[in-house]
């Protein structure tokens, strides 16, 4: 049935003189229809995560299709250990390694500029770690040029170091390409296959899912697996530390932005108060959680994972590391002459994280919300399957 519609829509374009292009399967996408297909005869696994109850609603999988499942797999591994088709079964179904490979072609296939796209298959630990240690370098030699970089701290220490505009012209430009970076991609990937008209009820499903990470609980709420067949609900604990604290830190910032328009208040600002409250706080979170998901990433099994990922995987926790690290002991040394040097270094690990973002590990979270999203105004959809007189 979708295959005839697809082909009613190619004939109708031909007709009015538009040409659809033909996009082929690549490799991997072919091994995720092959598995799906085997997946949608057993159906053990459909109450585990939303890519089995959206799987059910496709008897054939197109690449929008196998993009969208890729995506709303959020790679907990339960399926992998309750199926018995996996490795070593001649059958070899491993739905987590296969959907983990798909992923990250849709992030390069829908990455903008398209060019840069080949990003995500080289922005590793050894990539980052060295942009980050090279704008840090870049910065401390212009403070060190203009004097600034062990001098004694005083009243407004940072600006004295970097005047406010001049890391505002630094910072806007990368933090503005970031978000149009990833809201071009995301448009594309939405269009690729648009799933019906939005509703309140569809909306407010797809931000509890996201907000929650419902799905890493193995579909029993209990967990998931990581190095073997216990459940655990670690990696839901770790990715909330993860992900609230980057969150309490960009709020921090953004209230240290309106003190300073608004109200002209300038940093640095008491412990007590709003913007330091939040930092910290966000910045101990995110301490926690990314040791805690680069040792959940030592020890998770390799056939749970794209062992090529690894160093994209790693080197996006590094940077968030560094940045969390880098803020707190920026915070504690504000009052000695190390002042200069921790924020060159801060600063560089702030712009390393923001100029990759479009190309790295944080585009997950990104899309999968996106087709969380896409999921649920699917399912509020009439199949389209009509195997039934219902």
């Amino acid at each position: 049935m979708q295959q005839l519609e697809a082909l009613t829509r190619e004939a109708a374009a031909l007709g009015q003189g538009r040409v659809i292009p033909i996009r082929a399967l690549t490799a991997d996408e072919t091994e995720v229809g092959r598995q799906m297909q085997i997946c949608n005869a057993c159906r053990y696994c459909e109450g585990f995560c939303a890519v089995f109850p959206a799987m059910t609603r496709r008897l054939e999988f197109a690449k929008a299709d196998i993009h969208l499942l890729a995506n709303l797999c959020h790679n907990c591994g339960a399926c992998l250990h309750a199926c018995q088709y996996a490795p070593p079964h001649e059958f070899a179904v491993n739905v987590p390694q296969a959907m983990a490979k798909v992923r990250l072609q849709t992030y390069s296939e829908f990455a903008w500029p398209p060019a840069l796209g080949k990003l995500y298959q080289r922005q590793g630990l050894t990539l980052a770690l060295a942009l980050a240690a090279a704008l840090s370098l870049f910065l401390a030699l212009a403070a060190l040029l203009q004097g600034g970089l062990w001098q004694a701290p005083g009243p407004g220490s940072f600006y004295a170091i970097f005047p406010h505009n001049l890391m505002v012209g630094l910072f806007s430009p990368i933090f503005l390409f970031a978000l149009l970076a990833l809201g071009i991609g995301v448009r594309q990937f939405w269009r690729s296959a648009p799933p019906g008209p939005l509703s309140g009820a569809a909306a407010g499903e797809a931000t509890h899912d996201v907000l929650s990470l419902r799905h890493l609980g193995g579909g029993h709420g209990e967990g998931c697996n990581n190095e073997d067949d216990a459940f655990s609900l670690l990696r839901r604990r770790f990715h909330h530390l993860t992900f609230y604290g980057f969150m309490l830190c960009f709020a921090a910032t953004s209230v240290a932005t309106l003190y300073h328009y608004l109200l002209g208040w300038q940093a640095p600002y008491g412990y007590l108060s709003l913007p330091k409250l939040l930092g910290i706080s966000g910045g101990l979170a995110l301490v926690a959680g990314t040791l805690g998901l680069f040792w959940l990433n030592l020890r998770r099994h390799p056939l749970q994972q794209d062992l090529a990922q690894r160093p994209m995987d790693r080197g996006f926790i590094a940077l968030l590391l560094l940045t969390a690290v880098s803020g707190l002991a920026l915070m504690l040394l504000r009052q000695t002459s190390a002042l200069g040097l921790m924020l060159c270094l801060h600063l560089g690990a702030v712009m390393a994280l923001f100029a990759t973002l479009p190309y790295g590990k944080f585009a997950h979270g990104i899309y999968r919300s996106a087709a969380l999203l896409k999921w649920a105004i699917e399912k509020r959809q009439p199949s389209r399957l009509h195997l039934t007189e219902d």
